[in-house]
């Protein structure tokens, strides 16, 4: 099993456990995922939600080998992104959070992070776009700059950096991220789970219109960049562990001309 869940108390644990894989998402695991993410929205014992990788890593993202396979009905991408959270959804990282694992954690209501997590997009590094909701999060996550560096640059943001620009709520010591998740849902569940349904409920209404044109800029993007050349080679060279060698763009896509 890639997706494993514990319950404790009111909060339900659910873990990728894929670590010779470095946790990253094929088809089974979206959907095993999906399906852990759906019983514990079900369930009405259990009030908040703590997503995690394995005690060293949280999520590489997509398995660019043999892909992270289709969207899920009420999950959509890798059973998660596309959520709509009616509990808290809280992530538990240690060690890398990389692509889809950073987008995952992004598409989370709450983020603990180990002191020793770090955090990347690494996509235009593969010829790719983030096209797992970094196009639509990264900047009202972080701050604008920052997320545009990233975004560009395949950088590393360090955990205390996170941390200090309000993406990660708290910090954690290495190897205890998922206790201080475990406390942080507590307080949460201290509260009112119906007042905290209508709570998350109102926030997801104020940004679904952006939301929308956000995803819909994204897949445009990801169309883009499909057209040339420069995926098949990103993704060659990631598999070879060799320097990728990248085409010159077109001075104005096709479609970005202007028209009369």
């Amino acid at each position: 099993m890639t997706v494993t869940t514990q319950v404790r108390g009111r909060v339900a644990v659910v873990r990728i456990e894929r670590p010779e894989k470095r946790n990253a998402i094929d088809a089974p695991t979206t959907v095993a995922l999906s399906q852990a993410l759906d019983r514990a929205q079900d369930d009405a014992a259990v009030w908040a939600v703590v997503l995690t990788g394995t005690s060293d890593l949280f999520c590489a993202g997509t398995d660019l080998v043999v892909g992270p396979g289709e969207p899920t009905g009420r999950g959509g991408t890798y059973g998660v992104v596309h959520r709509s959270h009616t509990k808290p959804l809280l992530a538990a990282v240690e060690g890398l959070a990389l692509g889809g694992g950073f987008e995952i954690a992004m598409a989370c209501d709450l983020v603990v992070a180990s002191r020793t997590a770090s955090f990347g997009l690494p996509e235009v590094q593969r010829g790719l776009v983030a096209n797992s909701g970094a196009l639509v999060r990264a900047v009202r996550c972080l701050p604008r700059n920052l997320a545009v560096e990233l975004l560009l640059t395949g950088a590393r943001l360090s955990a205390q950096r996170a941390y200090d620009v309000g993406f990660v709520n708290r910090l954690a010591d290495p190897g205890r991220a998922v206790e201080q998740a475990l406390a942080l849902a507590e307080e949460v569940c201290a509260g009112s789970p119906s007042a905290v349904r209508a709570t998350l409920l109102a926030l997801e209404e104020q940004v679904a219109s952006d939301e929308e044109r956000g995803w819909e800029a994204t897949a445009r993007a990801e169309a883009r960049v499909r057209r040339g050349p420069d995926v098949a080679e990103g993704l060659d060279a990631f598999a070879r562990k060799r320097p990728a060698t990248w085409s010159d763009p077109p001075s104005q896509p096709a479609d970005d001309a202007q028209v009369g």
